[in-house]
């Protein structure tokens, strides 16, 4: 894990703000609204792939086999 994580996480927010602001000002908030749901799908995508690399990490670390 490394700091490019966090710029990309912040880049899909910054991203996902402007088509939505672009959107909502040419009327079509029903799009921005699938737009930012989407959006949000994907950063908790890379979040969960993140803890799933830092539980195997744990397990690595300390031995454990389940």
């Amino acid at each position: 894990m490394d700091i490019s994580i966090i710029f990309k996480l912040a880049a899909i927010g910054i991203l996902i703000t402007v088509v939505c602001t672009l959107l909502k000002k040419s009327d079509r908030d029903d799009i921005a609204t699938v737009v930012s749901i989407v959006g949000l799908v994907i950063a908790l995508t890379v979040a969960v792939t993140m803890v799933g690399d830092l539980f195997a990490t744990i397990k690595e670390i300390f031995n454990l086999t389940v």
